[in-house]
């Protein structure tokens, strides 16, 4: 079986060390929220406590929380890391996007029911 969302060797890395430096965390919150000129944003956070609705799935030993909301758009993500210059990001490659913005900060999908 596919897992829902996927971590490169690098997000995975990145995401040991938020944890490791935050103990009172229990996971990576991820999720999407609306903004920008496409629509939609990708979120990253500590995750404190896992909520009624959220899908949790346990990735080479991180616990990845999405709330049962935002699953349908961001199923079947890969999150990597990476570093250009002195710039550093999480990076999504969602099979659900249909559209981008220009400066790539926010995304369309097609509505999900």
């Amino acid at each position: 079986m596919t897992m829902p969302i996927q971590l490169t060797s690098a997000a995975l890395e990145r995401m040991q060390r938020f944890l490791a430096n935050d103990p009172s965390a229990i996971g990576v919150r991820f999720g999407i929220k609306r903004t920008g000129c496409s629509g939609y944003a990708y979120t990253v956070d500590l995750a404190r406590d896992v909520a009624e609705n959220d899908s949790v799935f346990d990735l080479d030993g991180i616990r990845v929380l999405v709330d049962g909301k935002a699953l349908p758009f961001v199923e079947g993500t890969e999150i990597d890391y990476r570093r250009q210059g002195l710039n550093a990001a999480f990076v999504f490659h969602n099979p659900n996007v249909t559209g981008e913005c220009g400066c790539g900060e926010s995304f369309t999908v097609d509505a999900k029911d």
